[in-house]
């Protein structure tokens, strides 16, 4: 079985949600899977200008970016949108001939950019393979109702009613959550995590920002924390943001603050902490969710981020920094009252989905009726 994953270089998080079902399939050898950029393979120039473009609208312009995001959010939809124009005359001349050569059982989309060139590339030519996008928010963003595709998975069965209103059918809305990679279904004792960290055996609060270290009151936050009263020891990960990093550094401290770049042990550190403090990005909110670590929620990026917060807590599974609640009365209240960390525990197992990863590849495969791992394991114990 051939199956070609689609993604864009927008963050960290398409990329990711791509590896990780790759990743599920790598001890299979009767799968092969291909990874592709669409953008950086169409034109270098319109990959970086792209990232750059993401990287400005969500750090030095959020405000512009999460009305433009609004507009498009309440527009009235139509069957040929002036985005998927623009995709389809920038990616689907190279995109088509990659995919006729290769001709791959699957494809799976990350990125709307990716999902609206394989729509109207399907309009244009005969495309045998299955078509299956990956939204990686907890909410389905505009311009997903111009797609066409086999399936579409989502993060949580809360998001079937939007996915109804947006033209998608019930039956090609699956549920198996936002694909995480396979470590983080698996959990370390507190102690264990701190042991092979380095860490004190004490409690430990994770704020993290994402893959490129956004959050424009990150370095206020760190300021703030350290002049609490309580005991606890703090860890930062500023992901390639070297200036945060560098200012975290230099700071004059009272507690102990361990203070990271870019790290390959989120998982660890996740295991390690008793809560984070993070922007409510889909993928770091699901690895969260899987390891069923308390969230305080700060600085998201207006438009999608917004409304994974809303998800968050209308739901009752996070904490969300604002003017009247700052991130200090936030830790002082995961720290000192059990039953908010119960509460929100409680909640977190109706959305956890350390298995996404699996659930989809093995959906995947029956896809082209090939026997999944567990039934080739029962029927060789059969044989």
């Amino acid at each position: 079985m051939k199956i070609l994953f689609l993604s864009v270089p927008t963050g960290q998080g398409h990329h990711q949600a791509a590896k990780a079902v790759l990743e599920y399939f790598q001890q299979d050898d009767s799968v092969e899977c291909r990874f592709l950029d669409v953008v950086d393979n169409t034109s270098s120039f319109l990959a970086d200008s792209l990232q750059k473009g993401y990287l400005i609208s969500t750090t030095v312009a959020p405000k512009m970016y999460g009305t433009f995001y609004d507009m498009a959010d309440r527009r009235n939809y139509s069957k040929s949108s002036s985005l998927g124009k623009f995709v389809k005359s920038i990616l689907n001349k190279k995109l088509s001939k990659y995919i006729e050569i290769y001709d791959p059982d699957i494809i799976v989309t990350t990125h709307i950019f990716s999902a609206l060139a394989l729509t109207y590339l399907r309009k244009k030519q005969a495309i045998r393979a299955k078509t299956i996008a990956i939204i990686t928010d907890f909410t389905i963003h505009p311009y997903w109702e111009d797609t066409k595709l086999d399936y579409y998975i989502t993060a949580s069965e809360l998001l079937g009613f939007q996915a109804m209103k947006k033209g998608h059918e019930p039956e090609k809305v699956k549920p198996f959550g936002i694909p995480i990679r396979p470590h983080f279904a698996h959990k370390l004792s507190k102690e264990e995590a701190r042991k092979h960290l380095k860490l004190e055996n004490r409690f430990t609060i994770l704020l993290m920002m994402g893959s490129m270290g956004y959050g424009s009151d990150t370095l206020d936050t760190v300021r703030n924390l350290d002049r609490m009263e309580e005991d606890f020891q703090l860890v930062t990960v500023c992901g390639t943001n070297k200036r945060l990093k560098a200012r975290i550094d230099r700071m004059t401290k009272h507690k102990t603050i361990i203070n990271y770049g870019y790290s390959n042990e989120v998982a660890t550190l996740m295991d390690a902490a008793d809560c984070i403090i993070t922007k409510p990005g889909g993928l770091s909110t699901s690895e969260a969710l899987a390891k069923e670590l308390p969230i305080i929620m700060m600085d998201p990026i207006p438009g999608q981020e917004d409304r994974n917060k809303e998800f968050m807590l209308n739901n009752g599974i996070a904490l969300s920094v604002s003017d009247t609640f700052p991130v200090t009365e936030a830790v002082y209240q995961l720290m000192h009252y059990d039953f908010k960390v119960e509460s929100l525990r409680r909640n977190m197992k109706n959305f956890s989905k350390p298995n996404a990863a699996a659930a989809l590849g093995e959906f995947m495969l029956t896809l082209c009726q090939k026997p999944g791992k567990a039934a080739e394991t029962q029927l060789k114990e059969a044989q």
